[in-house]
């Protein structure tokens, strides 16, 4: 077991290949149990998994722009003889499902079923950083964590799902590919889908960019923000967001002084603003100080945009309702470590 106790076990029901246990000698410091089933492999040495947070949108490049943020979920995973056992710590330990409706599980078993089976049993230990409901990814963070983490546990996962095919998954599980972008490659991400398949491409930020995030106790659900949108926007509006999305990856990635211009967004937040009014406030009172400040995601965390010299200041922009927190810009995106790191 990884760790004891865990809550509410649940066994999957569903009838699954006996699986024998082989123990092969390989060369030192590399001496592992293997679990051998009908088609794939799996390691019986637990696999740890960090996934960062993400912002979407960044104000104009919306389903499109995505920033990997240094505020991670770990998960650790390994397979077992049977059954399924899911233990939760920090974020939504209170409420998450611990049987195969959690996230992370769910996303494994798409995985698992992509790799060519399924292991017959699963334990899985989640540590939540990363807050819920709040704009900051946490579901996309789910999804590819249990993506990662199933293809690591599958001897030659890998190259039966590789980078491309990660994406799809990720992208096909969480519907729209701009967070899951960023949690998989790290930095600043460009997705989009072409001929029904995800693709992104990935850019570094500038190293003078500091984000700061305002994370406020309350949830808005991407459902309820989605439906506020309307089904048509004005002409002059979306000329201006495709012409401030463009100058956003230069501003972002070599020119951060043009940040504040580049973030301005006219197709969603507006629209969005009666669902998180403190947010929207927030935001308006940052920008009117000269500090680039947009809705992270679906909201309502607030993501401002800053440098060094400015950051302690807009660290305390925000008023009670509101914690600030400064983070640093995630280079790697989801990553498998040490268990012992």
């Amino acid at each position: 077991m990884l760790r004891a106790p865990f809550r509410d076990p649940a066994a999957r029901t569903t009838a699954a290949p006996v699986v024998r246990v082989v123990r092969a000698w390989l060369p030192p410091l590399s001496q592992e149990c293997v679990h051998r089933m009908a088609g794939p492999a799996f390691r019986a040495a637990a696999v740890r998994v960090r996934v960062p947070a993400t912002s979407a949108n960044l104000g104009p490049g919306f389903d499109a722009f995505g920033l990997a943020l240094g505020l991670y979920d770990d998960v650790v995973v390994r397979v077992a003889d049977s059954g399924l056992t899911v233990d939760i710590a920090g974020e939504g330990a209170e409420n998450l499902a611990r049987d195969e409706r959690h996230l992370v599980v769910r996303s494994m078993r798409a995985a698992f079923d992509r790799l060519g089976g399924q292991p017959r049993g699963l334990e899985v230990v989640c540590a939540n950083r990363i807050p819920h409901g709040r704009g900051l990814g946490s579901s996309s963070a789910a999804i590819c964590a249990g993506i990662v983490a199933a293809r690591a546990v599958t001897i030659g996962g890998a190259s039966a799902l590789g980078d491309d095919a990660l994406l799809a998954l990720a992208s096909e599980l969480e519907g729209h590919p701009d967070n899951v972008a960023a949690c998989l490659r790290g930095n600043f991400t460009v997705a989009w889908t072409e001929d029904g398949g995800a693709r992104t491409i990935t850019l570094d930020p500038s190293d003078r960019v500091v984000p700061v995030v305002f994370i406020p106790s309350t949830e808005v659900l991407t459902e309820t923000a989605r439906g506020l949108l309307p089904k048509t926007v004005p002409l002059s509006d979306a000329a201006l967001n495709a012409g401030r999305a463009a100058l956003l990856v230069e501003a972002l990635t070599r020119s951060p002084e043009l940040l504040l211009t580049a973030t301005e967004d006219r197709l969603h937040q507006d629209y969005r603003a009666s669902a998180m009014p403190d947010s929207a406030a927030l935001v308006a009172a940052l920008r009117a100080e000269g500090v680039p400040a947009v809705i992270s995601g679906a909201g309502p965390t607030v993501l401002a945009l800053t440098d060094e010299a400015h950051v302690g200041k807009v660290l305390n922009s925000a008023g009670a309702q509101f914690a600030a927190h400064r983070l640093e810009l995630d280079r790697t995106g989801a990553t498998v470590l040490p268990l012992d790191m």
